[in-house]
């Protein structure tokens, strides 16, 4: 994920589209989600039942067909379907005749008690609300920013069937191995105003992942966050508002927690995730911790702009004073030295002819060595 902007005449579309995603609810809630909203199209998502079934085997015992069919009030066959054509969805089970079926890797559920014990103090400025399945998280929000939800309404989806990135890059996930969510918050001024607030919220989730261990966590302009110069997170921001204000946005953000290698075969770039930098991995931690420091940075950045974080920006810089190539979408290339980012949070890329600024979601960004490594493979 990474930051995009999109006008509000294209950001209507999504009300359309919010009509064919899927949100099994996992329990009553204050009106936080409009769950009238959606229809059950189960070829897209996984229906309730698996959810109830794989919660059963969460602890990575075997447990029979009868038994979980007793437990869940349902039949033998029902368990059967619903358990069928699992890794699709990332998530590998196994079957043995005669002891049943058994969770390869058990799932770290998200429970919103939890996240909120780890958010803090600031917990009251979140409303959260945790589902099983969303094809887009970001996709959802948008179309309740639409019918007025408030600030720092949260959606956190177990499995998210079609998340995406910048330039509609398909984000890749499974069942537990990723943190994927998105949080609606408005702010008084308009859409104008909030330049380079995606790369400020990837500034808050880097200092988040350092909070929780992760060391090397660093940023790759616009909005991805590295360990050891591999893809561990990134954001998509996406903005609703006039130009005058005021104006709200909806980010997502997906954190690799544990990817499975079928997860990592589908990815066409270097990444990584939380197992393998030695951090937590209770993705309510996770999620309560990011949260917590989204809410402080938000707050700056209604007061100073991207301007108030441009220093401490720099200082994470994985590419800082390296030789790179910026792709413009023409394909064109411009070869230089990462010098850092403006105030706006645009690209400063000192070129022979002088120094250039890019602007996000105009580029593709990668260190000229690798590019090199690339072009000798071929």
């Amino acid at each position: 994920m990474e930051w995009a902007t999109r006008s509000l005449g294209t950001t209507l579309k999504f009300v359309v589209r919010q009509l064919s995603l899927v949100l099994c609810l996992r329990r009553a809630s204050p009106i936080l989600i409009n769950s009238n909203s959606f229809t059950d199209m189960t070829q897209t998502t996984p229906p309730s039942l698996t959810f109830r079934a794989l919660r059963l085997l969460a602890d990575g015992e075997f447990r029979s067909g009868e038994e979980l069919a007793r437990t869940l009030g349902v039949s033998r066959t029902t368990v059967w379907k619903a358990l069928q054509n699992l890794e699709t969805w990332g998530v590998t089970l196994f079957k043995v005749h005669g002891r049943g079926y058994r969770l390869v890797t058990s799932v770290d559920w998200l429970e919103r008690d939890q996240v909120e014990r780890y958010i803090g103090p600031q917990a009251s400025q979140f409303q959260i609300h945790v589902v099983d399945s969303a094809n887009s998280t970001n996709d959802v929000l948008l179309g309740e920013a639409l019918v007025g939800a408030p600030r720092g309404l949260t959606l956190a989806a177990e499995l998210q069937t079609q998340g995406r990135g910048r330039r509609g890059r398909v984000w890749h996930t499974g069942l537990g191995g990723a943190l994927t969510f998105s949080l609606l918050w408005r702010f008084d001024q308009g859409v104008a105003g909030l330049a380079g607030l995606g790369p400020a919220v990837s500034l808050a989730l880097a200092r988040a992942l350092r909070i929780l261990g992760v060391d090397e966590a660093m940023l790759k302009w616009p909005n991805d966050v590295l360990w050891r110069h591999q893809k561990l997170a990134g954001v998509l921001v996406e903005l609703q508002g006039d130009a005058m204000g005021p104006s709200a946005a909806v980010i997502g953000i997906g954190i690799n927690v544990r990817l499975e290698e079928r997860v990592r075969s589908r990815i066409d770039q270097a990444v990584t995730d939380l197992a393998s930098a030695g951090a937590p991995l209770s993705r309510n931690q996770i999620l309560g911790v990011v949260l917590g420091q989204l809410a402080a940075l938000l707050e700056q950045f209604a007061t100073t702009g991207f301007a108030g974080l441009k220093e401490e920006w720099d200082s994470y810089h994985a590419l800082a004073g390296r030789t790179v190539a910026v792709m413009l979408p023409d394909l064109s290339e411009h070869i230089g030295t990462a010098a850092g980012v403006g105030e706006d949070a645009a690209l400063l890329l000192q070129t022979a002819s002088g120094l250039r600024r890019f602007h996000s979601g105009e580029v593709s960004l990668r260190p000229l060595e690798s590019l090199q490594r690339r072009a000798g493979a071929a």
